[in-house]
């Protein structure tokens, strides 16, 4: 028996109406002939006065046969009148444009508009497809703590809370899931993976939302090239997969991507720099670093991060001459060891500087992926640590908010023995973006964007007016 949501009535005549009815984005039309009920059933005047009660967003059930009328359009036939299940209050609007109503009745904007449901669907198929590329790879799908007494395992504000349970504590909402699954590596978890929320509580525009997505996975004796070949199967098979449903299903999408096969081209960190402002970067090591950097943006007349550190002021240097190159996918590689505090670091070959062992994705000027063989070593991971102390000593309050103190525990950790181990991130809400084609995050998120979320518990005049 079809169920769904009335989309459309069109009353031809005193015995006649064409039902559409909506169900999970799937369209069926019925055609309700008073001449075609059973005798005695209904009256013609109890049929017109169905078909006047009849309104747009009314949920009802339908009985009929499969058929087609006289233009010879499949459609069922329907043998009793339908069955009302739940009435819509509200008229449902036919067209919904406006901004914030769309913002404030996210429910209405599904319902009317396909493509903002279409972006959801995708991103489960999405979310599925990269759950079965990493399950068919034997890994292990885990769930590590959200909330805890401090957050590790990258460089954000995270978000500060307290617990009935230990009221003299402050607790944190996890920035990344890193450091507790690397822990199930040292456990014996050889391949493990999170698909899962993080939270930091920083700024918020078209490709940064406060609550965000990550996909992240752990492999024992993978090295950066095998991370690498992984990545370039997983978004091309993905991108091909996702562009098969939007042909067949989620037509009102339209990307404006297409994915080349790989290998991707590769940028090296810092011979791409050198070579795009065209002088040889200081020694990164040297005291006098930080100082020399700020005479290179002086004489290009680039504004410096504030605060000017080392690691923000070659975050810098990759934004505005490397990023703006990776149109086409991109790996990034071999970034400056202080960038990369949790990742193993070398001393390059042809450059002689030392680097970690790191590569970024980025597609259309923005990052996908993140992958790196693991720091394994505690003694050089405590190094590293007090290195981002020495940062956060020199003004950088985001390096001061996730390692306020050298992290004892997962040094302690590491004296257990990891194994050589590769470590992949991905944004999910990115890769989202990309694939359906839209430029704003909130798009592809369920309710938005943190700052949609939040006007949601406000009224507006156009909510008081009845507009929807």
């Amino acid at each position: 028996m079809p169920l769904g949501r009335i989309q459309s009535f069109r009353i031809a005549s005193s015995k006649l109406v064409f039902i559409d009815i909506v169900q999970n984005g799937r369209r069926l039309q019925s055609v309700c002939d008073f001449s075609k009920l059973p005798a005695n059933a209904i009256t013609l005047e109890d049929f017109k006065g169905f078909c006047k009660a009849l309104n747009r967003g009314d949920i009802i059930s339908l009985r009929g046969r499969p058929g087609r009328t006289n233009r010879g359009e499949l459609s069922l036939l329907l043998l009793e009148l339908p069955q009302l299940l739940s009435s819509c209050l509200h008229q449902l609007p036919v067209d919904l444009q406006d901004k914030e109503s769309r913002i404030r009745n996210r429910h209405v904007d599904f319902l009317v508009n396909r493509r903002s449901a279409d972006r959801i669907r995708l991103r489960s198929e999405v979310i599925n497809y990269i759950r079965q590329f990493l399950v068919n790879s034997h890994h292990v799908e885990v769930q590590t703590p959200i909330l805890a007494d401090a957050a590790g395992g990258a460089i954000a504000q995270p978000f500060q809370t307290s617990s009935l349970e230990f009221p003299d504590r402050q607790m944190t909402l996890r920035i990344a899931p890193e450091l507790w699954l690397k822990r199930l590596i040292l456990g014996g978890f050889d391949r493990v993976f999170e698909i899962g929320s993080c939270f930091r509580n920083e700024g918020l525009d078209s490709i940064h939302n406060p609550e965000f997505t990550t996909c992240e996975f752990y492999r024992a004796y993978a090295d950066l090239e095998e991370l690498i070949e992984t990545t370039e199967k997983m978004i091309c098979g993905l991108s091909q997969h996702t562009d098969s449903l939007i042909r067949d299903v989620y037509k009102s999408l339209d990307p404006q991507i297409k994915l080349p096969s790989p290998p991707f081209q590769r940028l090296d960190f810092i011979p791409a720099v050198e070579a795009a402002i065209n002088c040889s970067l200081p020694d990164l090591e040297s005291p006098d670093a930080v100082p020399e950097l700020l005479r290179i943006f002086q004489d290009r007349d680039i504004s410096p991060p504030s605060p000017p550190t080392l690691p923000r002021l070659l975050d810098k240097l990759s934004a505005n001459y490397l990023e703006p190159k990776c149109s086409a996918p991109t790996f990034i590689v071999h970034h400056p060891e202080c960038i990369s505090p949790l990742s193993k670091s070398f001393i390059h070959p042809q450059t002689g500087r030392r680097v970690a062992a790191r590569a970024e994705l980025f597609v259309n000027g923005q990052e996908l992926v993140n992958t790196y063989e693991e720091e394994n070593s505690p003694f050089e991971q405590r190094r590293k640590f007090v290195e981002q102390l020495r940062h956060r000593e020199a003004g950088d309050s985001a390096s001061a908010s996730v390692n306020a103190v050298v992290d004892e525990n997962y040094l302690q950790a590491l004296e257990w023995g990891l194994p050589p181990t590769g470590g992949w991130g991905c944004g999910i809400d990115r890769l989202c973006m990309l694939l359906s084609g839209t430029s704003r995050i909130g798009d592809v998120l369920t309710f938005g964007s943190l700052r949609n979320v939040v006007a949601l518990g406000r009224r507006s005049s156009k909510d008081n007016n009845n507009v929807i």
